[in-house]
């Protein structure tokens, strides 16, 4: 009997356990694609797994931070979601580009024009983002989920350095420090890296056409003079068998 009633509350405990974290087993994320170095552009992802096993996900809001407003953000397209991006005036201006920008983006939503995300299924929300800034290593987008059933659930609380992970955690992204050499990241390598390709292929292309011209022209000049040479001999020929029939 002791036995029974021990394996009763172990299995009840545990079965605590794992309801206390499971809305942190599964929450809204964010993650780059490659890296988000500081001071570079960079694509995001916004993942939203389906936690309920009898609602959908039909809409997805996401904050962005006031304290580091980013001027560049473009979501994605995504199939079966409307998506609407909201602006707000910044208390000080930023400057991209040479240009002074006094509204940044703050908010962006995505609605679902159909059944949204499924029990069982997760959707990622691409975004591109910039300039990321330099004096932090990373940045909180507080997010709210919301259900066919009309249930909100606020992934809002700040994860804090040396504590667990709250019940709903806040996505957080977190910056890679910007390379030596003035590239922000991978991707910027990776462009440069391609347009240094087709620069070089171009400059193969261009020093091929140029050498197979050369050696046109010289193929041409030599038989020019063949021909020039020939014409001659047949000339000298034609004088001389003239005069044999002179003489005779």
């Amino acid at each position: 009997m002791k036995a029974s009633r021990l394996t009763t509350v172990g299995a009840a405990a545990g079965i605590a356990v794992l309801a206390l974290s499971a809305p942190a087993a599964a929450h809204v994320s964010v993650q780059p694609e490659g890296e988000a170095a500081k001071g570079g552009y960079a694509v995001v992802n916004f993942k939203v797994p389906n936690e309920r096993d009898n609602a959908s996900t039909t809409k997805l809001e996401v904050t962005f931070p006031t304290e580091h407003p980013l001027a560049s953000v473009m979501p994605q397209p995504v199939d079966g979601w409307d998506v609407k991006v909201t602006k707000s005036k910044l208390d000080k201006p930023l400057e991209m580009h040479g240009k002074k920008i006094d509204e940044a983006v703050t908010k962006v939503t995505w609605t679902a024009d159909g059944d949204g995300i499924e029990p069982g299924f997760f959707q990622k929300f691409p975004v591109s983002v910039g300039t990321l800034p330099e004096d932090a290593d990373d940045l909180v987008f507080k997010a709210l989920q919301t259900y066919s059933n009309k249930e909100v659930v606020r992934w809002i609380e700040v994860p804090q350095k040396g504590q667990d992970e709250p019940d709903f955690p806040a996505p957080v992204l977190t910056l890679a420090e910007a390379s030596g050499d003035g590239h922000h990241g991978a991707s910027d390598d990776k462009a440069a890296d391609e347009a240094g390709s087709a620069e070089k292929a171009s400059a193969e292309t261009s020093a091929a056409s140029d050498s197979d011209g050369a050696g046109s022209d010289t193929t041409a000049r030599v038989l020019g003079v063949v021909g020039i040479v020939v014409g001659a001999v047949g000339v000298a020929y034609g004088v001389l068998a003239g005069r044999r029939r002179t003489t005779a």
